[in-house]
């Protein structure tokens, strides 16, 4: 869907469901999703095309995976880059040193292990409370994301490949913008402003 507003940026987004509910997934995909964003989505997103902020979410309970850009001037350059995703992380791990891969890995230890106010340190015991996860299901994950690979990156690639052909778009933007990029996209197009 593609929501005019007066606007000179967009916000682009897509997304689908790459896991399926109830199925088992790895620590690695966590890696991986957050690689992309400190790099690939940050270079190609943010750096040369421009956007204030590009980003991406997955969650390993839905099995949802996303790409969101804010202040966006591109719009169709930036999907262009979401479906590049999937061939970027298969060269990736063809390629891929060790120091990339354990940065990687320590990036996300670093984020599983940063500090917390005390607020946050309430919700998220109420999170894991009512989610039944436990402290052994925690440590099975960190060992997890220890223990990601090259392949980890190529094989996350082809979970990707959903969003690439099946993957919904939503963009927030200029009638012109979205009037244009709809030539190629084929969107519903509401007036929400």
């Amino acid at each position: 869907e593609g929501f005019v507003v007066p606007t000179q940026v967009n916000y682009v987004g897509k997304g689908a469901q790459i896991f399926k509910p109830g199925e088992v997934t790895s620590g690695a995909a966590a890696v991986v999703s957050r690689h992309l964003r400190t790099t690939w989505l940050w270079d190609k997103v943010r750096v040369v095309g421009g956007a204030y902020g590009a980003m991406n979410s997955y969650n390993p309970s839905s099995g949802m995976f996303k790409y969101v850009s804010y202040r966006d001037p591109n719009l169709l350059q930036t999907l262009e880059t979401y479906d590049q995703t999937p061939e970027f992380l298969r060269e990736l791990s063809k390629e891929m040193s060790p120091t990339t891969l354990a940065n990687a890995i320590i990036g996300m230890i670093g984020d599983m292990d940063a500090p917390m106010s005390p607020d946050q340190k309430g919700f998220t015991s109420m999170d894991r409370y009512l989610t039944g996860l436990t402290d052994e299901m925690r440590q099975e994950r960190r060992d997890q994301v220890l223990s990601t690979t090259a392949k980890d990156f190529a094989e996350f690639a082809e979970r990707l490949e959903v969003v690439t052909k099946e993957g919904s778009i939503a963009v927030i933007g200029s009638s012109s913008a979205l009037e244009e990029a709809n030539k190629e996209l084929g969107l519903e197009l509401k007036k929400i402003l």
